[in-house]
């Protein structure tokens, strides 16, 4: 009895360790917007639909699956709006943007797809013209969904639009705003883990009663 008293309380506390521990955070597939400014990568605080670059800046997308924009992967080629805008003359009424597109990591591409080569390009575009309308003239097709979330730059990819990402099937879109996916949630231990953690303390307490009524 003793020994069973022992492993039944053993095993409670296996899945309260179990309980303690964090969950795996879950990610998103999406394409991050960045801008580039002193030969650096800086995560955009708006979405490339409102974004209104100036004259001679470098903005850049890439897809991969994180968490948030802390950990958010930035594009693989660094922004240098004369490499890309060279073969680009200035023209009155104006203005010229350099876009840089890498479409990630096969570990980060949906299943079935392959990502095709990082690409850059100089969109010349009127003076107003948002980020969004630069892409467009150079990595057409777009594609976007219902909430205006950029879900494919040159047709990839082919399906899918923010998915939530974990150790399971991606699980649907994301809220996002501004191309930034929204937080994961669900970090704390299920309620099925505490039901069990309560059972089998409770299987436990009535062994050890049940042998101190048999003892007496």
């Amino acid at each position: 009895m003793r020994r069973r008293i022992l492993a039944v309380l053993g095993l409670g506390a296996l899945l309260a360790a179990l309980a303690a521990a964090p969950a795996q955070a879950a990610g998103y597939r999406y394409w991050s917007f960045w801008q580039g400014s002193g030969g650096a990568w800086t995560y955009a605080t708006e979405g490339p639909a409102t974004a209104r670059p100036a004259d001679g800046s470098v903005n850049g997308f890439r897809f991969s699956v994180s968490e948030d924009s802390g950990d958010s992967a930035q594009p693989r080629t660094a922004p240098d709006f004369a490499a890309v805008c060279a073969g680009t003359p200035a023209k009155d009424g104006t203005k010229r943007v350099a876009l840089v597109v890498d479409f990630g990591t096969p570990e980060d591409a949906v299943p079935g797809e392959t990502p095709p080569a990082a690409r850059a390009a100089c969109a010349q575009v009127a003076p107003d013209a948002t980020s969004a309308e630069a892409l467009a003239q150079v990595a057409k097709p777009l594609r976007y969904n219902g909430d205006a979330l950029l879900c494919a730059i040159g047709g990839y990819p082919k399906a899918g639009c923010g998915e939530k990402v974990s150790g399971s099937a991606p699980s649907g879109p994301a809220d996002t705003e501004a191309g930034a996916p929204a937080d994961a949630g669900g970090s704390g231990p299920s309620v099925g883990v505490y039901a069990g953690i309560a059972a089998v303390l409770a299987l436990g307490a009535a062994a050890l009663w049940q042998s101190r009524r048999r003892r007496g």
